[in-house]
């Protein structure tokens, strides 16, 4: 079975591409973030092409903002919208929604930014990481965490931590918010299987950070140890990522006892940009 997770940073723009590598790829379960898309929105426009592919959905949405789906070619049933004890800001958002898809509980998450340290929102991205943390505690499926955590969980995940110092997704409580699922048997199998390879899944649009291969490792799936030890392949669709209109963030793939595709990784195809000198990079927000 192939799980993927992607933030398509807008499911309607990245309708055409996002059809044609469900086609390519065929991933048996697929969790999204940002679709950006009501409940009917999202239905109006990917009923008909889903179920062509063989997929039902289910979608927790809202208009221009959030919004999280799970496609399934191998079953969908228990669906939940949300989790116990999830916070709003100040309403409850569209940001995580689960069923199980073949015995496994998958989670598409798509976890707050933070935006600043020690603001208002970031407090909210802790509050909402420590409330997912104590519902997925209290379930004994098989589980797969998957989506945009918005946080690099080490200075490995980033291409300099000197460039990010000052900023969110790297600090100490948001990564020791992250490494608490740990506790719970959760694995991150991206990491487990490239130890000490360079992984990226997210680059910004601008200052041709892609090209560059100037990027974070935010996107994850952390999978209970019965799951991960069905692991065969754990890879980022680097592809996904290039040509014209992409989403700033590439699909992570992951197979279950069979790999389609080989043990491939852990970007695909590999970038040939070379690895920067420490130091030598600002992030483009930095430098306007």
């Amino acid at each position: 079975m192939r799980i993927a997770t992607w933030n398509v940073n807008s499911a309607k723009q990245r309708a055409p591409r996002l059809l044609a590598w469900l086609a390519q790829r065929r991933p048996a379960v697929v969790c999204l973030q940002e679709t950006k898309l009501t409940d009917e929105a999202f239905a109006e426009l990917f009923t008909e092409p889903l179920a062509e592919l063989g997929y039902e959905f289910a979608h927790a949405g809202q208009s221009a903002w959030n919004g999280v789906a799970l496609l399934s070619s191998v079953g969908l049933t228990d669906v939940r919208r949300s989790f116990p004890g999830a916070p709003g800001f100040p309403d409850l958002e569209a940001r995580a929604i689960s069923a199980v898809c073949d015995g496994v509980r998958v989670h598409s998450l798509y976890v707050p930014n933070g935006r600043v340290p020690d603001s208002d929102h970031y407090a909210y991205k802790l509050e909402w990481l420590a409330a997912l943390h104590a519902a997925v505690a209290d379930d004994d499926l098989p589980m797969a965490l998957c989506g945009d955590f918005n946080i690099a969980p080490t200075d490995a995940d980033v291409f300099d931590p000197a460039a990010y110092v000052g900023h969110t997704h790297v600090t100490p409580p948001e990564r020791a918010a992250l490494a608490r699922f740990a506790d719970l048997g959760l694995v991150d199998v991206v990491r487990r299987r490239w130890s000490e390879e360079i992984v990226y899944s997210y680059w910004d649009y601008r200052a041709g950070m892609f090209h560059k291969n100037l990027g974070m490792r935010i996107d994850l799936i952390l999978a209970s140890a019965s799951v991960a030890d069905r692991v065969t392949a754990a890879w980022i669709d680097r592809e996904a990522r290039k040509g014209k209109g992409p989403s700033d963030h590439a699909p992570v793939m992951v197979d279950l006892d069979v790999a389609p595709d080989g043990d491939i990784g852990p970007m695909v195809p590999p970038p040939s940009a070379r690895p920067t000198k420490p130091g030598s990079t600002r992030l483009p927000q930095q430098s306007t």
